[in-house]
């Protein structure tokens, strides 16, 4: 009878069986590799994508660019909320400025390896906030709703405008442009935004401020 149950078992083929191998060893390697260089943990990628949180990360070069421009339009001691844009939270901790403070909204909890610049963050429940976390308290919004539907972005919406003194900075797809100016009154950048991978829907950059990204 042991035998019979036995059979039932799936067994990986050995062309899975490798693959596995491959991806555990290549795991170890990062690990071994974050350990040998003194890792950053703000660097784009110490944390990896989970796609099933519909997760992207910026290339380093966008995650630069947005960084430098939501320094610039909060403007000295200016304060900054990151939500659901860790790349770029990430990006403005490496700048290690003096001149502004910043914190990260996120689902994802590793995130909350940031400490006190963590805020757990649901976008079905926008409103669901720390008491601490001010009306109209940031200088600066940029925010990057996880999902390309309007539900998503006008949730979303509900926490930049409680958050915001007046500039948003919203990155999301070209196809949300028109429920983008509709829930937040914000108009398309020239600026293209790009990621580590190639996502397959078209990425803009939306603003409601004269910015730099034009």
């Amino acid at each position: 009878k042991m035998d019979d149950d036995d059979d039932d078992i799936p067994q990986l083929s050995s062309h899975t069986l490798a693959a596995l191998q491959e991806f555990y060893l290549e795991q170890q390697q990062r690990e071994g590799m974050k350990t040998s260089q003194g890792f950053n943990q703000y660097s784009i990628g110490s944390i990896e994508e989970d796609w099933q949180l519909s997760q992207f990360w910026y290339s380093d070069e966008t995650a630069s660019c947005l960084a430098k421009e939501v320094v610039v339009a909060a403007g000295e001691g200016g304060r900054i909320a990151c939500v659901s844009a860790p790349s770029v939270y990430q990006k403005l901790k490496e700048l290690d400025g003096k001149d502004f403070s910043v914190c990260i909204l996120e689902y994802d909890r590793r995130f909350s390896i940031y400490g006190e610049e963590f805020i757990f963050y649901d976008y079905n429940q926008p409103l669901n906030l720390p008491e601490n976390l001010l009306p109209h308290s940031f200088d600066i919004v940029i925010a990057d709703p996880p999902y390309l539907s309007e539900e998503c972005l006008q949730k979303t919406a509900e926490t930049i405008k409680y958050l915001t003194k007046g500039k948003i900075l919203l990155c999301t797809g070209a196809v949300m442009e028109e429920q983008a100016a509709k829930h937040l009154g914000v108009k398309m950048c020239k600026f293209i935004p790009k990621h580590l991978r190639n996502l397959a829907n078209e990425f803009r950059c939306y603003v409601n401020y004269a910015s730099g990204l034009d």
